[in-house]
């Protein structure tokens, strides 16, 4: 059985991210219209691991939008970038050390990893672990709250024109 039977894509238009213009995500159908997240989001903000949202399309034959959240499951999500410091073989063994948190990670690229925190989680003892390495220059990261109200995506102004969130934004 594949991981993503029973799955379907649903789409965020991004037009301000400092990455890219949209995200896909992989979502389970729970009811009409809602569907389930079921992976971690690498660049939209404001949406969680198993959030409920609402996802509609103009036409059958296009492509589901999400339009709004519907039920938050309590996960949060957090970024990371890592810097050339740490070794790509690396990168991963030291984001299992915060599984003992609560925390699971899925990668975007060899540098960008997107942390789940579960709602019964230690989302503040993360944050603390992130801040340090942070500092060590290991990696940078960000939080994943709301940018623009009502919005999924992030202000033009936030970007640093480097391909990352401009430092220190959110935190």
């Amino acid at each position: 059985m594949s991981e993503t039977e029973g799955l379907t894509k649903i789409r965020i238009d991004l037009p301000n991210h400092w990455a890219t213009k949209g995200e896909a995500m992989w979502a389970r159908l729970v009811g009409e219209n809602l569907y389930e997240l079921r992976n971690v989001p690498f660049y939209a903000y404001d949406l969680n691991f198993l959030d409920v949202v609402e996802a509609v399309s103009e036409r059958e034959d296009l492509r589901l939008d999400v339009q709004r959240v519907v039920h938050r499951s309590g996960h949060r999500t957090l970024r990371v970038f890592f810097s050339n410091v740490v070794a790509a073989s690396e990168r991963p063994a030291l984001l299992e050390t915060l599984k003992k948190l609560g925390a699971t990670f899925e990668r975007a690229t060899e540098t960008l990893f997107a942390i789940d925190i579960k709602a019964d989680g230690n989302y503040e003892a993360v944050c603390g672990f992130l801040y340090e390495w942070e500092k060590q220059g290991l990696l940078s990261y960000e939080t994943c709250e709301a940018r623009v109200p009502g919005s999924f995506d992030d202000p033009p102004q936030e970007h640093n024109g480097a391909g990352q969130p401009a430092a220190g934004a959110d935190r």
